[in-house]
């Protein structure tokens, strides 16, 4: 008799990224058939991160692959300490090595959960550089991608941010995030995790409704799954799919026009040639403005769109506006037949 479905379909989802992985070395080595270097699970506790880290411990070695997990303690509440460690147990005991925890301070700047992501994702990856990890596993699930959906629809944003969490992605610090069960429910994992004999951890904090993804989770959601009927969620995920296949097409497409009109900076962090930028299409050219501030320095959590457009009034309907101020200290204005960003 083969596993529970949902261990079945847990573990399925991790072997499937795992095999893509590139070996040490690249794809020079990927012809010996060597495999790919240590994978670490990022594990809260939660059934959807226990889930994975129980499929991640029976996948690895079976593929030859060092597979090990890290747990972030947030300090948020107390005995975090004690629960990290008894996070820690549990995966050393499903095998995975190495286990442990990182004990993070939170800040407050730009509200808590914003800080605890920041503050996990740094010691993510400190983790992972200070292991060598080749990726690191993250758990969120397809409920995880509707409510980031739905936030998104909420705050009147784009494309990009509609198209919800990618299924991988490389941090600046070099470091690969894979998102293996994006296309699994919540029943699944916690389903998956009863199977294998493993209890999760509620966090107390996903059921408060002072955080607004909780409202989202357990009010807008199941409104709407009332109102619509059954399926919101999965064409919520569904949606974010086609959106990023747009994206990432847009997004090519901006990332050729800003190469093609970087000019030289005459002492400014960046220049752009108006020549040619009015005449792109305006989904293009906002994309190759928000590219030229975030590379001049502006940051791109608190660069928002009323930002671009100011910047984009610059190139389309300039009647002698001296500069837009941007995030970070920056403004933008025209000079010479440029649209250049620089420090204030």
């Amino acid at each position: 008799m083969g596993p529970d479905p949902a261990v079945a379909a847990v573990r399925l989802a991790v072997r499937r990224v795992l095999a893509d992985l590139p070996p040490p070395g690249g794809a020079a080595d990927g012809a010996a058939g060597r495999p790919a270097g240590l994978v670490l699970a990022a594990c809260s506790g939660g059934a959807d991160s226990l889930a994975l880290a129980g499929a991640l411990a029976f996948v690895a070695p079976r593929l030859g692959i060092p597979a090990g997990a890290v747990t972030i303690d947030h300090g948020l509440q107390e005995g975090s300490g004690a629960r990290a460690d008894a996070v820690v147990r549990t995966l050393a005991d499903l095998g995975l090595d190495p286990a442990g925890s990182v004990a993070v301070t939170v800040g407050t700047q730009g509200g808590m959960e914003n800080a605890a992501r920041d503050a996990r994702y740094a010691a993510l990856d400190d983790a992972a550089r200070r292991l060598d990890a080749a990726a690191v596993l993250l758990g969120h699930t397809l409920n995880d991608q509707a409510e980031t959906v739905l936030l998104g629809l909420a705050r009147g944003s784009g494309t990009r941010s509609l198209s919800g969490m990618p299924p991988a992605f490389t941090r600046r610090a070099g470091v690969r995030y894979l998102r293996p069960l994006l296309d699994l429910d919540r029943v699944t994992t916690r389903r998956a995790c009863l199977a294998m004999g493993l209890e999760p951890w509620d966090d107390p904090h996903n059921d408060d409704p002072a955080y607004t993804r909780v409202r989202v989770r357990n009010d807008a959601l199941p409104s709407l799954e009332k109102a619509l009927g059954p399926g919101v969620t999965e064409a919520l995920a569904r949606t974010a799919r086609m959106l990023r296949e747009d994206a990432d097409v847009l997004d090519d497409l901006a990332a050729r026009a800003y190469a093609d009109l970087r000019a030289p900076e005459d002492g400014y962090p960046v220049a752009v040639r108006l020549d040619g930028l009015a005449e792109l299409p305006r989904a293009v050219r906002t994309r190759v403005l928000r590219t030229s501030a975030v590379e001049a320095g502006s940051p791109p959590g608190t660069l928002a769109a009323v930002h671009v457009d100011a910047v984009d009034r610059l190139v389309t309907a300039w009647r002698g506006q001296r500069h837009v101020d941007l995030p970070g200290g920056l403004r933008a204005f025209r000079r010479y037949g440029k649209l250049l960003f620089g420090p204030a």
